[in-house]
């Protein structure tokens, strides 16, 4: 499947999130696929990542016109998530209509070139961004910096500007 950016919508958040947005997220997908939205990219780390993953596919199974591509930066990737996580995975896995697996083995780097890749096939982020540091604020300020369309389901924090300097 070739990913048309124009009509993608990328995941980020952290590994923290227990479903505090649950409603939101579903809210969100809904109206995202309303306006146009076709494919929903998720890199299927732990928490907000695979609770989006699993909204769309709930959403798909509803009858919504979309798609789950899951981008997996690692062919291991979920090796060391506890018992329930690695069982989500597979299932998101064996469910989403497409799977990209960006390296069949881990390296220094494979988690940013997975958000570099989400960000770059996407034209919108909806995220679970609380302000604190690592990939997911790295994710957000990129596409933030690309122009990309930003729906932060967290009520934390907006970024600081200052960031970009």
């Amino acid at each position: 499947m070739a990913i048309n950016r124009l009509h993608s919508v990328a995941f980020t958040g952290h590994r923290t999130y227990q479903g505090e947005a649950r409603e939101a997220l579903f809210a969100c997908i809904r109206q995202l696929a309303d306006e146009g939205f076709t494919t929903f990219l998720s890199g299927m780390a732990q928490g907000f990542d695979l609770a989006a993953a699993e909204a769309v596919l709930a959403l798909r199974a509803e009858g919504l016109a979309i798609q789950l591509v899951a981008v997996v930066p690692f062919a291991s990737q979920a090796n060391n998530f506890p018992a329930t996580d690695r069982d989500r995975f597979r299932k998101i896995l064996a469910t989403a209509d497409e799977v990209i697996l960006l390296a069949s083995e881990y390296h220094r780097g494979c988690y940013q070139q997975r958000n570099d890749f989400l960000v770059d096939h996407a034209s919108v982020l909806v995220a679970w961004y609380n302000g604190s540091r690592g990939g997911t604020q790295y994710t957000f300020l990129r596409a933030l910096k690309h122009g990309l369309t930003l729906h932060n389901l967290s009520p934390a924090i907006q970024p600081d500007p200052k960031l970009f300097e």
